[in-house]
């Protein structure tokens, strides 16, 4: 039994009929390496002698009387794996954007708060005979970074791997009493007003320092505030519906580009997310004056004390989308990132987690009803316009059952108010970006994808330049 950090039990607030909290990632796989052929039954067989080795996949949630505190994890003494591991046919003829369609249906669903916060659906029928894994987990149980590793566990490093043995049971675990549970949480709810305060008071410190010095040295504060964001066309209130697309380029390409600009990865790959939405929206007649800006989660490294599933925190970042030369872009979006750190690193890594855990559940989750029911996210500037993760995967081949990963797209939760996620991952020499959409904002997302190899190649062209000039001494 384990109560739910406050970051975790944050992302079951936000939650709404429209606003699902959950991340996915879908995987496409070659059978043809499967001893005996393919079979849905194997697929369900390993996937179930796995999940008692992993705890967030065999947990479930126990509010707590009045909402007094945050709910608590227990193991699910009626898990049955027929609940969570799905199997659907893909439209045919099967291609990428029947599949993104597909991805878009299991996403527009919340997961049933009753059992255990995940789903993996086996989607057969793809084209050249590939089949899918979709994994659906919910935010409170997972952030980006670890849920990419949890799901690994359904993998191996060879295709030969053995059939697993039957799983064993899950442990029965005794519920707490609602008495007890009260209990408890009166006994932490009174420890809280002085920890608020210290925390207040070191909040105040870092942000009036943070005040300072961009005062007095104006020049280095290239980070991007939120609220001052232009509206898109996706930036607007949500409808329970999702679609999704894909594209896929060479990780050696993006370090090209990283060695001639002598910035980081995660800066091309913003830079190419910014010519991809520059390009969109020129093309709809909609780009606008001002540069768009991203909300980037950032990984935490927890300490021994830390708790939870989520160590994650947040910064705002510039794209640079209002300037037409993509070398330019990148210079400035490598400043607005760098600004973005020391704003960050000033505020403190674990500001948000700290704050998250004096939350009040109910009315969390009123204001969170509240806020999108009465459309406000329409009626303000927006925080940012989009969120853009970077997620590390793993750069050899992985199997399932003997099945061949080809490729693993991954896709973030939208937002009221930002009706698009993009979520990217590296894979085997390669780098798959993942477009998340709330559907009836972006009903054109595969024009959106379209838009990332020729960001790219415009990068790539400009880093060539850029180490000609460099070899000529210029």
């Amino acid at each position: 039994m384990e109560r739910l950090t406050g970051l975790d039990a944050s992302f079951l607030y936000l939650e709404t009929p429209k606003q699902h909290m959950h991340v996915a990632m879908a995987a496409v796989l070659d059978p043809a390496g499967m001893p005996g052929g393919y079979s849905f039954e194997k697929i369900q067989r390993l996937i179930a002698s796995k999940v008692p080795l992993i705890p967030p996949l065999r947990r479930r949630l126990v509010e707590v009387p009045f909402a007094l505190h945050h709910p608590i994890w227990i193991d699910d003494p009626n898990f049955d794996i027929i609940h969570h591991v799905r199997r659907v046919a893909c439209p045919a003829p099967g291609t990428e954007k029947e599949f993104g369609a597909m991805c878009g249906r299991i996403t527009s669903t919340p997961l049933d708060r009753s059992r255990p916060l995940w789903e993996l659906w086996v989607v057969e029928g793809l084209e050249g005979g590939k089949f899918a894994l979709v994994a659906k987990v919910h935010h409170a149980a997972v952030d980006g970074q670890t849920g990419a590793g949890l799901l690994i566990h359904f993998f191996s490093l060879t295709p030969d791997a053995p059939e697993p043995p039957p799983p064993p049971p899950i442990p029965k675990e005794r519920i707490p009493t609602d008495g007890e549970m009260v209990e408890e949480a009166i006994k932490e709810r009174l420890r809280q007003p002085a920890a608020m305060w210290k925390l207040a008071r070191k909040t105040f410190e870092n942000v009036s320092q943070i005040v300072q010095t961009t005062r007095e040295h104006p020049e280095e504060s290239k980070g991007a505030i939120p609220m001052t964001a232009p509206r898109c066309p996706w930036n607007g209130s949500l409808t329970a519906k999702r679609n999704a697309a894909m594209s896929r380029l060479p990780l050696s390409g993006i370090k090209e580009i990283k060695n001639a600009f002598g910035c980081t990865v995660n800066d091309v790959i913003l830079a190419i997310a910014s010519g991809t939405l520059r390009r969109y929206l020129e093309h709809r007649g909609e780009l606008p004056e001002t540069s768009l800006i991203a909300c980037c989660p950032i990984s935490v490294s927890p300490t021994k004390k830390s708790r939870g599933a989520n160590h994650v925190s947040a910064m705002f970042t510039s794209l640079a989308t209002n300037e037409p030369d993509p070398a330019v872009r990148l210079r400035a979006i490598q400043e607005s990132t760098r600004g973005a750190k020391q704003i960050h690193k000033a505020i403190g890594a674990d500001m948000l987690q700290n704050w998250a855990e004096f939350a009040a559940p109910s009315t969390f989750h009123l204001a969170m009803r509240f806020y999108a029911s009465t459309k406000l996210a329409e009626k303000h500037p927006p925080f940012h316009n989009l969120v853009i993760s970077n997620v590390p995967g793993p750069p050899f081949p992985i199997y399932m059952a003997g099945a061949e990963v080809k490729a693993i797209y991954p896709l973030g939760p939208v937002m009221e108010g930002a009706g698009l996620n993009l979520t990217v991952m590296s894979y085997r020499g390669n780098v798959d970006f993942g477009f998340m959409v709330a559907a009836d904002l972006v009903p054109d997302v595969w024009d959106m994808a379209g838009a990332v190899r020729p960001a790219f190649e415009e990068l790539l062209a400009s880093a060539a330049e850029v180490t000609v000039q460099a070899a000529a001494g210029k």
